[in-house]
């Protein structure tokens, strides 16, 4: 990891022992993103209290959701939020092999043709400004419900909010999932890649 834009601080007091104990034990270290955000404690509480509500809810495949928030990281090119995001889906016991191809999921056949509509809405959603369309929205609300679909929705803009916020302030990968094992992600093809930038 490169050094970030913002330099990290200690965390301290007992809310800095409580956040390093429980960042210790569920990935093993303290990430150096908390200290970036310990500058502004309202808004890592924030944050992260909106992170912990959001993992709560039920109406939306986690597959899916968690598919989508790393399509928009590899969109932005928030190496931190991808990396984060395909450790937690090894933890969460989802399936790892579609995670690892998210980067490439256009060319990758491993996607269900739900799973493509998902991720396809969640770069759509991602863009400026979104490029959302009805039929876009009729195909999902149809196949998934209203609840879920707003769900799905409203993780795609936290993971806007998060990816493009890791992003200004120079966070990157921490990782992770090298940690415990897991292959490294896949890469879209140079023609896919050359193909977007034209």
């Amino acid at each position: 990891m490169t050094s970030t834009r913002i330099p990290p601080k200690e965390l301290t007091g007992l809310y800095g022992a409580m956040v390093k104990m429980f960042a210790s034990r569920t990935f093993g270290r303290v990430p150096k993103s908390l200290g970036v955000m310990w500058h502004h404690l309202p808004v890592l509480k924030a944050s992260m209290g909106f992170g912990q509500k959001l993992q709560k809810w039920d109406q939306c495949d986690e597959s899916l959701k968690s598919y989508a928030h790393m399509v928009v990281a590899s969109l932005v090119g928030c190496s931190f939020c991808l990396d984060f995001n395909y450790f937690m889906a090894h933890n969460q016991g989802l399936d790892v092999a579609k995670a690892r191809e998210i980067p490439r999921w256009r060319e990758s056949p491993v996607f269900t043709s739900l799973e493509r509509e998902v991720l396809e809405y969640a770069e759509a959603v991602s863009q400026t400004p979104p490029t959302v369309t009805d039929e876009m929205v009729a195909s999902l609300r149809a196949q998934l419900g209203a609840a879920a679909l707003i769900e799905l929705t409203t993780v795609i803009g936290f993971a806007n909010l998060t990816t493009r916020s890791n992003t200004a302030l120079g966070i990157e990968s921490e990782g992770f999932a090298a940690s415990c094992g897991l292959k490294p992600m896949a890469q879209p093809s140079a023609r896919l890649g050359e193909a977007s930038a034209s």
